[in-house]
């Protein structure tokens, strides 16, 4: 970065800084990952420069030929790691992603259905204030009591409400996605099947989790958490998908360009095309899984400590922990992990009896420890660190009042950003990771 030191000194101080924070921590954000040297190349290439509005040999600017191969490239690995006859590589991340699908397929206030965001879905499902509420209904199931995904009850909501959409795909959901069950619920009310799978795409690819290609008529996912690339999306269109209307790709170029974005980001499909390439790999497929038994392993560990894990456990990269019975909210539970070194996010867990600011659980990921090499005895180690820190944090539960909530909540971040544990626990955390080297 020698060139930009020179050129502005305070933004490379500020990534010198953040690469260093990677290095130091646990990054177990479920959502994050590391990307390879090799894709970080591709997005800070030349192909930052040019634009490409339009599709491969139908460009609306001139001097797209190589730009044209670039996004030819990524298309046909995706095709192919995939098993599907359509790939759009333009989107900028999920949320256009997913917004563009329902422009395609949807008209203004049709219906769409996906699980509550309280329960675990994601906000461009219909949540509250996104587009996909704004524009058309949502229509919203649920969990069953233990924690899992109630096919029967979804089934009758579908046939109550006859949505033009169903989604399946979830944003803090730890087991396998029944993609056959939705694909027959679907059928029987002549919806669409959208499979978001942008968190276990790469767990799809490994070989770890079942795949939507025989089930979805279309399929959406970002491009980095699990598959280890950019940050950046895709649309697939399966068989399925043709068979019911042929005339998917055109409504998805269409709502595409003009109708939620302008130039695609060339350097951004290159580094996805390299992402394609690496996930094609047998050291791909060995990632993949051992993600999986690294999530399992660290579920165990923290069951052992008297953590109540959401559905009881984890068939994927992620865990959802109710921490209730911790005496402790997930806001003050992520502030202290971070002090930690341990880097996760706060989040609502089913039937969560705190406001979305606050939270009763956290929820956590193995995709970047993995990338880093750690296994499965790492996780043990991992599991007492965190419930080090929470049993340090005990007993900071949230008075009623809402005033009093920020007093008390002021007061925390004044003294957690202090606490003496949690900093040596930090330091054993920053020479722990320095065995671990990441890309």
């Amino acid at each position: 970065m020698s060139k930009l030191n020179s050129t502005d000194p305070e933004i490379a101080k500020l990534i010198d800084l953040e690469a260093k924070r990677q290095v130091q921590v646990l990054e177990m954000i479920a959502s994050e990952n590391y990307a390879s040297r090799a894709v970080r190349e591709a997005l800070g290439s030349v192909l930052t420069n040019k634009y490409s509005e339009g599709f491969p040999k139908k460009r609306y600017y001139q001097g797209n030929a190589v730009a044209d191969e670039v996004e030819i490239l990524a298309i046909e690995r995706a095709k192919k790691l995939f098993n599907v006859p359509y790939v759009n590589v333009q989107p900028l991340s999920g949320s256009p992603a997913n917004s563009i699908v329902y422009l395609a397929l949807l008209d203004y206030k049709d219906k769409l259905m996906g699980l509550s965001r309280d329960f675990g879905g994601h906000i461009t499902h219909g949540g509250p204030l996104s587009l996909s509420a704004k524009f058309f209904t949502p229509v919203h199931y649920t969990l069953g009591k233990d924690g899992e995904l109630d096919y029967e009850a979804i089934e009758k909501l579908a046939l109550k409400e006859k949505p033009k959409l169903i989604i399946c795909g979830f944003t803090a959901y730890p087991r396998i996605y029944d993609f056959k069950k939705f694909g027959e619920i679907a059928d029987k009310v002549g919806a669409y099947l959208m499979a978001d799978v942008s968190h276990v795409t790469g767990l799809i690819v490994a070989g770890v989790h079942p795949s939507p290609v025989p089930y979805a008529h279309v399929i959406t996912t970002t491009t980095h958490k699990t598959l280890r690339g950019p940050r950046g999306a895709m649309i697939l269109i399966t068989d399925k998908g043709l068979k019911k209307n042929p005339d998917l790709p055109k409504l998805i170029e269409t709502a595409t360009i003009p109708g939620m974005q302008g130039g695609p980001h060339d350097n951004q499909t290159a580094a996805i095309a390299v992402a394609l390439k690496e996930a094609s790999t047998p050291q791909f497929k060995k990632y993949g899984a051992q993600i999986v038994k690294n999530a399992q392993k660290l579920a165990s560990e923290l069951i052992k400590y008297g953590f109540n894990l959401s559905s009881g456990g984890t068939d994927n990269h992620l865990i959802l922990i109710d921490l209730t019975n911790k005496k402790v909210n997930g806001a003050m539970a992520a502030l202290a992990l971070e002090v930690a070194g341990i880097v996760l996010n706060k989040n609502g867990v089913p039937f969560d009896k705190l406001p979305p600011y606050w939270t009763s659980g956290i929820r956590l990921g193995t995709p970047a420890i993995t990338t880093r090499g750690m296994k499965e005895v790492e996780m043990v180690k991992i599991a007492s660190w965190m419930n080090q820190v929470i049993d340090e944090v005990a007993g900071n539960e949230l008075p009623e009042d809402k005033e009093k909530r920020l007093e008390v909540w002021r007061k925390f971040k004044t003294e957690v950003v202090k606490n003496k544990k949690l900093l040596r626990i930090a330091k054993e955390v920053k020479i722990f990771c320095q065995k671990y080297p990441v890309p």
